[in-house]
Parts: structure tokens; C-alpha cells; sequence
């Protein structure tokens, strides 16, 4: 039977969600990670976290399509049992999604509910399918976004889901106390080199301008505050909203 620590990572293949992945690895913890196309960039973090001494399994997942949860979280028992000899996982991590920017006045049904399933339906009911192999004592984050707090043209149905998904968090946080499961979201604001921001000179120096710490965010930002909330030390957060931006738009 496993002793170490596994952390189910959604959208682990790049950007954010790799160096979650890789911070959590660091910290001693092992890894399940999900990737929807990048299969071979999945593997290619695998071996990244194995070079790191822990052990690592990359599974396929669309976090937009509900009807795949069930055969998805069957892979899930079968990784833990063969990859890690144990049955259950200790930190669920929420990161798989995608950008959309479109004005109000324009968007479309299609564009919204495509927002919906994977940044909050998505996240509700495969957190709800999660629940009977998270270990109690466990943790779940939820990534969100700095634009639940600052509204910016464009990203008005990305933006309402992140903030369901924050309201969420805090009754994840409720309702699992009594398993001492404590629930957090993560917001991080502008974050280039992930492959989820446009990314042009322009913006980076709007950014940077409007940043109290006086530059962009990286990947390597965001990563060790989520592996942060997996420690004994992060216990007694539960059910807040942890912005991480280096002080944008204060």
C-alpha cells in the first residue's frame, strides 16, 4: 500500500497546470495528470516528475464533457491501483479550461455553454464524482481567475463561471468539513507562457505597468502556491479565495 501523497492535476500537459504538476513533485507528492489533446506533452511531464523521483500516470479527459466522468474516474481507480497500490487520492486540483473572449452583445449560446461545461459544470461534477475516492483529510483547489474582481471587456461568460466556481468552493468547503477536507480557489490574473493568454508585446507591458511587483506572471508563479495549499502548513485555510496576481490593478 502507497504512503505517499497523489494529486489529480486536470490540464496538467502545459502551462499552469504543468507546473502544478511539477511543484507538487517537487514537494514530494505524486501525480495524476490529465491532458485532453496533448497526449505526448502529458508524457513528456510524466517523465519530467519521474526524473524527480516520484511517480506520475497521464490519463485523457475533457473536462467539458460530463458523459466521459464515469469511464474517466474508472481509469482513475485503475491508475491508483497499479500505478500507486492504493485506492484513494489526497488533493484534487481544478485547472483544465480554456479562453474565450467575446463582447457581450456578440456572444453566442454555443460560446456560453461551452464556457459553462468546462469551467463550471464541468468543475461541479467532476468534483462530485471525485468525492468517493478522495481521501478524507484531503484538499481540493479550484483556479479561478483575477477577473471575478476586475471586470475586463471580453471575458464577461469566462469571468460569471470562474466566479460560480468560487461560490462553489466555499460550500465545497462546508459540506466536506466533516471528512476534513478543506476547499480553496486560486486566482491568478494575467499568466503568459502557458498558451492561455494572447500574448503580444502590448499586452505584456500593460500588464506589467498595471502590476504592483512591476512585471508578468509565469507559469512558475502560480505552481508552488497550489502546492503550497497540499501542505500540513496551509491546514487551516478552508474555503477562501487566494488571489494571485503580484498586486494587479490594486
Amino acid at each position: 500500500m502507497s504512503t505517499s501523497k497523489i494529486a489529480l492535476v486536470t490540464g496538467g500537459s502545459r502551462g499552469l497546470g504543468k507546473d502544478m504538476a511539477l511543484k507538487l513533485a517537487q514537494q514530494g507528492i505524486d501525480v495524476i495528470l490529465t491532458y485532453r489533446t496533448q497526449q505526448a506533452e502529458a508524457a513528456a511531464v510524466v517523465a519530467e516528475i519521474e526524473a524527480l523521483g516520484r511517480r506520475a500516470v497521464a490519463l485523457p479527459l475533457n473536462a467539458a464533457d460530463l458523459s466521459t466522468f464515469a469511464t474517466f474516474f474508472t481509469q482513475v481507480g485503475t491508475a491508483l491501483h497499479e500505478a500507486f497500490g492504493t485506492d484513494r487520492f489526497d488533493f484534487l486540483i481544478n485547472n483544465a479550461g480554456t479562453s474565450l473572449s467575446a463582447p457581450i452583445a456578440e456572444m453566442t449560446e454555443a460560446q456560453f455553454d461551452e464556457m459553462l461545461n468546462v469551467h463550471f459544470k464541468g468543475v461541479y461534477f467532476l468534483t462530485q464524482r471525485a468525492l468517493p475516492l478522495l481521501r478524507d483529510g484531503g484538499r481540493i483547489i479550484n483556479i479561478t481567475s483575477a477577473v471575478t474582481r476586475n471586470a475586463f471587456a471580453g471575458v464577461s461568460a469566462y469571468a460569471t463561471m470562474k466566479g460560480a466556481v468560487e461560490v462553489f468552493t466555499r460550500y465545497l468547503a462546508l459540506e466536506l468539513g466533516s471528512r476534513g477536507i478543506a476547499a480553496n480557489a486560486v486566482a491568478p490574473g494575467a499568466v503568459f507562457g502557458g498558451g492561455a493568454m494572447i500574448d503580444t508585446p502590448e499586452i505584456r507591458a500593460w500588464v506589467a505597468q498595471a502590476t504592483a511587483l512591476g512585471r508578468t506572471a509565469e507559469p512558475d508563479d502560480i505552481g508552488g502556491i497550489v502546492a503550497f495549499l497540499c501542505t500540513d502548513a496551509a491546514r487551516w485555510l478552508n474555503g477562501q479565495r487566494l488571489e494571485a496576481t503580484g498586486g494587479m490593478t490594486l
